[in-house]
């Protein structure tokens, strides 16, 4: 018997069947030379859904619309004024009329040695970071051991988180001055022979501004880490101490992998405080002074603005202020992401 091909037009669906059966195949001699079963195969060809790019495109422009009041919102109030910064900072600008200069501004003011000491106590200030958030881990982790007098240690450690900068600036005023609470609990405990004047030495003061700048975050960020280790697994630390791991072991090994988000949380808080939330402190303690000892280039910015009345210059340092933080932002979304 031959081969017999059966082929069925396409249908509306586009799909085809073919049907193919056969008995037996002959060579050119009429001898048998394969036996074959009888095979039936059905195929089915769909194109691609159409249906499902045209729903894509209208998800997608739908979220466009939706977004678009938000975007709109971002750039009248935060696009708008930092254009209009970046053009003032190239002119000379007295809050009314604007002469334009050119970028020239710029590289006059990486020429200002009081410039790049400004930028150095901001540097230096820096190194107070990690301070203000390994203290408050500790006090954290000793308050969630549920230590003797912890609910009262807590509502104590929370107190600095209650106060405004202004009130901490005064406080911190009394506290370092010549005649302060700091030389009367010298002399109280017999070392009334290391008198210090810390707000009147430049470095001195500098250091001043840090300690206080410390503890103003230790309730914040002692609230972050009691937060965390809320969330801490205690299975993982009851399985640890069966294997006999002890209390460091399981602190470095088991509890800050975990707390390593409230970590970098707190640790993003404290920099950009650093950068932009000194102002009361150093506006109450020192004035930016001695000299320029205890000026950041936040308050630099109100120095030159509205001191000196150099409006165009004060829009620089802003911009130059905006531009730091913008890679200080970048560098720790990078060094401190995750894999998960």
């Amino acid at each position: 018997m031959c081969v017999v091909g059966v082929i069925t037009a396409p249908t509306a669906h586009h799909e085809f069947e073919t049907v193919i059966s056969s008995n037996r195949i002959f060579n050119v001699n009429g001898a048998s030379s394969v036996s074959s079963t009888t095979a039936t195969s059905t195929a089915s060809i769909s194109p691609p859904h159409r249906g499902r790019s045209v729903i894509g495109k209208r998800r997608a422009r739908s979220g466009v619309v939706m977004a678009a009041p938000a975007v709109i919102l971002v750039l009248l109030v935060l696009g708008i004024p930092i254009f209009q910064a970046l053009y003032y900072s190239m002119t000379d600008w007295n809050g009314l009329t604007a002469h334009w200069i050119g970028p020239s501004t710029y590289l006059h003011e990486f020429q200002n040695p009081i410039f790049w000491r400004v930028l150095l106590n901001n540097a230096l200030l820096l190194l107070a970071v990690p301070i203000a958030v390994m203290i408050p881990m500790g006090i954290a982790y000793l308050l969630n051991e549920r230590v003797p007098g912890w609910q009262l240690f807590r509502s104590i450690y929370f107190l600095p988180t209650a106060i405004s900068w202004v009130v901490i600036g005064m406080v911190a005023l009394r506290f370092f001055a010549a005649d302060g609470v700091l030389n009367h609990l010298l002399s109280a405990f017999g070392l009334g022979f290391i008198q210090t004047d810390m707000l009147s030495d430049q470095h001195q003061a500098l250091v001043a501004v840090a300690l206080t700048f410390i503890w103003s975050m230790v309730g914040t960020n002692t609230i972050i880490f009691l937060t965390g280790m809320a969330t801490l697994e205690p299975s993982l630390a009851e399985a640890a101490k069966v294997d006999g791991a002890g209390a460091w072991k399981i602190l470095w090994h088991i509890s800050l992998p975990q707390l390593k988000r409230f970590i970098q949380f707190a640790t993003v808080l404290t920099l950009i405080s650093a950068f932009t939330a000194l102002f009361s402190l150093i506006f109450v303690m020192t004035g930016g002074g001695p000299g320029y000892g205890t000026t950041t280039l936040e308050f630099f910015v109100y120095q030159t603005a509205f001191s000196r009345g150099l409006f165009g210059t004060g829009a620089m340092l802003g911009i130059i202020l905006f531009v730091i933080m913008a890679v200080v932002g970048l560098l720790q979304l990078r060094l401190l992401r995750t894999e998960d």
